[in-house]
């Protein structure tokens, strides 16, 4: 089991990097609607540290390879434990989508402006402009992440 969860959360590192393409930029920020819709995916069917291992993973790849930027470490690892966490304590994967928007739109943005940016960029940017953001960023792929663990489901390819 140990093994099959490891190569899942590769293959949603991989995916991650790959639609790293996508993005609505926000000032200084990237926002990456497909980095929502894996933490979802990941929180829900692998657990909170495997969700968490994702988005850093493909954090650090994204910056490495110059497809974002180092707010996708608060923004995107906060609202993928919430997910997992939620996930795990409710057994509810809406609970878990509403864990990642909460996690990513207000916590992750919060880090970002009062933390990450200032002391790691040496900018400063507006709370709400973030929030607004990384909200609808996060929102949007939220629900992507819903869709695709239904679509899943009813495909016979992932069982709750």
């Amino acid at each position: 089991m140990q093994t099959r969860n490891m190569a899942t959360a590769i293959v949603f590192v991989a995916l991650a990097v790959a639609l790293s393409p996508i993005f609505i930029p926000v000032g200084i920020a990237k926002c990456f609607p497909a980095q929502h819709m894996i933490n979802v995916m990941s929180a829900v069917m692998l657990g909170p540290g495997y969700a968490l291992l994702v988005a850093a993973t493909a954090a650090v790849l994204r910056n490495l390879l110059g497809l974002g930027t180092i707010l996708a470490f608060p923004g995107g690892m906060i609202g993928a434990l919430l997910a997992g966490l939620a996930y795990k304590a409710t057994k509810n994967m809406y609970a878990a989508a509403l864990g990642e928007v909460v996690g990513t739109g207000i916590l992750g943005a919060l880090v970002s402006v009062w933390i990450v940016a200032p002391v790691f960029m040496g900018k400063t940017m507006p709370l709400i402009t973030l929030i607004i953001a990384f909200s609808v960023s996060t929102l949007g792929g939220s629900l992507l992440g819903l869709a695709a663990l239904h679509l899943l489901r009813k495909g016979g390819l992932w069982q709750p």
